[in-house]
């Protein structure tokens, strides 16, 4: 039961195989069977690619098993169609397009598994990457907001050199006035005159101006340490809202770019297995010698090769006979006097009808 479901695989002719030795009937199960697992393992690779794609057990299962039947349907296609030949190179000529094919399905087949094989040192470049990718976006969405709190931080820093300022002249009239009082400046009179009450009242509505000014100030600072807060709110939403993209960095692309990170030697020769997987039934039919099989069918083919060139060379044959014999029967045709009589009548009548239909169109005009 599971050598014929193995020769089947292979595509060779099974009436032709069964009248066939054992051996014969083995090699082709053999062929068959790595045509199979072949198949097998495109399968299991196409559904862990697509699961990475759609995160759904279902929907990649299902693609993955369309992906496996169609890898089956090529590789026992490419086997089915490679014929024994007397000589080799034609036989590798013949095979030539049938390997680059073979090549290309070992390529398709072994990168998903190799995906899964180096998953964790894979996830490892991925999540370099995302880091990477989480800085590169903070600091581009910051420089969108920079400019703007440093114009703040600018109109702080000026609301705050105006009050110093102002407190720098409020300390300096205080200074005068204390000094007029204790006779060390100004007048040099030791006692609070004229003098002194002026840079007092001065002083004082300095003073009342630096009360005021830091009222209102400080009420322009707040305002604007509010905006930073707000814009420093805006900036951490655009960080929350863009971060899931790069958490989400991992889909099949990425994979394989990641892939590409890691040291190829590895890959390279997970690579060699599937292509050797892939092209040993092909190789398998090119170096083996003609065998029992190879020959009947050859012989199978061969008579239906005669058979047809047999049936066009007699259509070939009936049809040169039947333009012989039309030549010869239209030939003796025209030599009868009774059929030249007939034909001369008939032509006599269709002149007179033409003519007198003329004559009609013509006397109706006038």
């Amino acid at each position: 039961m599971l050598k014929r479901f193995f020769i089947l695989c292979s595509g060779a002719d099974t009436s032709i195989l069964e009248s066939c030795s054992n051996g014969e009937q083995n090699k082709y199960a053999g062929i068959g069977a790595t045509v199979f697992f072949t198949a097998v393992m495109a399968s299991i690779a196409a559904s862990y690619a697509l699961y990475t794609v759609f995160d759904n057990y279902f929907t990649a299962a299902f693609f993955g098993l369309i992906w496996g039947l169609l890898i089956f349907n090529l590789d026992r296609f490419i086997v089915s169609t490679i014929k024994k030949k007397d000589n080799f190179l034609d036989e590798l000529l013949q095979a030539s397009p049938r390997i680059i094919l073979a090549i290309i399905i070992a390529i398709v087949i072994s990168k998903p598994l190799e995906l899964k094989i180096f998953e964790k040192e894979i996830d490892r470049v991925l999540l370099e990457q995302k880091n990477d990718y989480t800085l590169a976006n903070k600091e581009q969405i910051a420089t969108q907001f920079t400019p703007v709190i440093n114009g703040i931080d600018q109109e702080i820093g000026a609301l705050k050199e105006e009050i110093a300022t102002k407190e720098t002249e409020v300390n300096d009239l205080y200074e005068t006035y204390i000094a007029e009082a204790e006779g060390r400046k100004g007048t040099e009179i030791i006692g609070k005159g004229p003098v002194y009450k002026e840079k007092r009242e001065k002083h004082d509505a300095a003073l009342e101006e630096l009360v005021a000014l830091k009222k209102n100030n400080a009420e322009k600072i707040a305002t604007l340490e509010n905006q930073k807060v707000q814009l420093a709110t805006e900036y951490e939403t655009q960080v929350d809202n863009s971060q899931p993209i790069i958490d989400n960095f991992d889909g099949l692309m990425a994979r394989i770019n990641a892939l590409n990170e890691l040291p190829w030697l590895p890959s390279f020769f997970i690579f060699l297995l599937f292509l050797a997987i892939e092209t040993s039934p092909i190789f398998a039919k090119l170096i083996s010698p003609k065998g029992e099989y190879d020959f009947k069918l050859q012989d199978a083919e061969g008579e239906i090769r005669t058979w047809v060139e047999q049936k066009e060379g007699q259509r070939a044959v009936v049809l040169q006979t039947d333009f012989d014999i039309n030549d010869r029967v239209y030939g003796d045709l025209t030599e009868e006097e009774e059929l030249y009589a007939y034909k001369k009548k008939v032509a006599r009548e269709m002149m007179k009808k033409q003519q007198d239909a003329f004559y009609k169109k013509q006397t109706g005009i006038l």
